[in-house]
């Protein structure tokens, strides 16, 4: 009998993310050099995933 495509493993699927989490999206700002001092973690721009 065949395992259903349902139930196979996540490795397989190796789909982009589009969404960041939240130490992510503060690391990545960081990088871009757009993090200021007095910013807060929560209400943070958008941002998108490096390609």
């Amino acid at each position: 009998m065949a395992l259903h495509s349902s139930l196979r493993s996540s490795s397989t699927t190796s789909a982009k993310r589009n969404v960041l989490k939240r130490f992510e999206r503060v690391e990545l700002i960081k990088k871009r050099g757009q993090w200021k001092e007095d910013m807060k973690v929560i209400g943070l721009p958008k941002t998108k995933p490096e390609a």
